[in-house]
């Protein structure tokens, strides 16, 4: 199938995306005592505030370490890890099926067992996989939703870790039943794990396209609110050039 020369059209129909701001009063009442949120003034979805994992990875041993995370759609996911210092690259793609299936156009009817993902590649000695998990979980998206974030459903926009290896399924794990049993999120963590799915770049459209598309109504709503929450949380980790695919930054 011939790649689309343009992006698709914005992922919201009528008022759909606008209608979640509504719902944020009632879900930051559900945040427990172990976090708090930081809402900026137009956020689609505010951020936790949350613990770094008890346990993380040991020493690094490797120039560089690779992380598959999946959270509903990878623009902003993407987005949220260029801007993260110790990031080497992001890439957004798939994760989940097969190699033939990982296509836009048939990854979008749920049905390939595929997951919008992105592979995040890190400096080890900068930041670790805990790290990364925890930046994730607290502002890439919110991990409580089943099949979904904000405006967009279905099984392809589910939260999930895809685990490199054995350690990072274990970490993973342990962190999930760390904030689970803290009540960070006021409700139960919906994320799963799938170990050792290959990941599949996506469409060179896909790649950098909250920076290349700042003022689509989609990014500006839904995705740049995680920019800032990503500043204001995590000012330590906060770079604010992006380093885009390829390993270039913004100029």
């Amino acid at each position: 199938m011939n790649k689309p020369s343009t992006p698709p059209a914005p992922r919201f129909a009528g008022g759909a995306f606008f209608s979640r701001r509504a719902a944020l009063g009632a879900v930051a009442v559900l945040a427990g005592a172990a976090a708090f949120r930081v809402v900026p003034s137009l956020a689609a979805e505010s951020a936790v505030v949350i613990p770094v994992p008890a346990d993380d990875a040991a020493a690094a041993t490797t120039a560089t370490e690779t992380a598959v995370v999946a959270g509903g759609c990878f623009w902003g996911v993407q987005g949220v890890f260029q801007h993260v210092k110790g990031v080497t690259n992001a890439v957004s793609g798939y994760a989940g099926g097969d190699e033939k299936t990982a296509k836009y156009e048939s990854v979008g009817s749920g049905r390939t067992g595929h997951a919008e993902a992105v592979a995040i590649t890190y400096d080890p000695k900068q930041i670790s996989y805990g790290r990364i998990l925890q930046i994730y979980f607290s502002v890439a998206h919110n991990p409580t939703e089943l099949n979904r974030q904000g405006p967009d459903h279905g099984t392809q926009y589910r939260s999930t870790i895809f685990a490199q290896n054995a350690e990072q399924a274990r970490i993973a794990k342990a962190y999930i039943e760390q904030l689970d049993k803290a009540r960070s999120f006021g409700q139960p963590i919906a994320t799963t794990i799938e170990l050792q799915k290959r990941f599949f770049p996506a469409e060179a459209y896909h790649q950098d396209y909250l920076t290349r598309n700042p003022t689509q109504p989609y990014i500006v709503f839904n995705d740049l609110p995680k920019i800032e929450n990503l500043k204001k949380v995590f000012p330590d980790r906060y770079r604010a050039e992006p380093v885009l695919v390829g390993g270039r930054t913004a100029g």
